[in-house]
Order: structure tokens, then sequence, then C-alpha cells
């Protein structure tokens, strides 16, 4: 009579957004895996890095998010999506200054 459906992991709640978001060879923007992002936000060896177009942001020498230079990545790309989140990062992610990026850009966050 009934279903709890929902994702065994992030990996697979992430691929469920870019499959229902996103065509393949969109765009988007995702923390580099090398500075604390995730395989599936975008790296080649993954499903997203093969599938899309990406663009990955990094930290700036004080080891945050450099938002000025995801900003910049943004206004020159212009992602269809703005992943917001990592794997291996342990400082606060500022979630208004990436919204307020990815709607500047007309970007799904």
């Amino acid at each position: 009579e009934s279903a709890n459906v929902q994702p065994n992991s992030g990996s697979q709640a992430n691929q469920g957004v870019f499959f229902a978001m996103l065509k393949p060879g969109d765009t988007i923007m995702g923390l580099s895996l090398a500075h604390g992002g995730h395989l599936t936000h975008g790296s080649p060896v993954n499903m997203s890095g093969k599938w899309f177009n990406v663009v990955s942001y990094g930290l700036n020498e004080q080891e945050d998010i450099d938002y000025e230079a995801a900003e910049k990545l943004a206004n020159e790309h212009k992602p269809k999506l703005i992943v917001a989140g990592a794997s291996a990062f342990a400082l606060k992610i500022d979630f208004e200054r990436l919204a307020k990026i990815a709607k500047s850009v007309g970007a799904y966050l």
C-alpha cells in the first residue's frame, strides 16, 4: 500500500538531482576534489565528470572557499547548476553567498 523511496547515499541523491535537472553537456560547478569536494561534484572518474562540462572552484590561501574566484568562474562559464557541499572540507560553507552567485547567473544551487 505504501513505499518509502529514498536514496541509499548522498552520491545517489546527487545523481538523481543531476538527472532530473540537467542534460548531458550542461555545465556544472563544484568544489574541486583536491580541495575537499566529492567525486560526484564533477570528478572525471565519476559519471558527473563524464556527462557534464565541469568547472571546479577551490580554496584560497586561508584554506576557505574562494568565493571571489567562484563568482568569476560562474560569470565566465554560466553553469546550470552549482554544487554547494563537500566531502573533506571542515570549515563553514557560506550557502547564502553561493546562492547569490547562482542566482546572478541563473543557476540551480
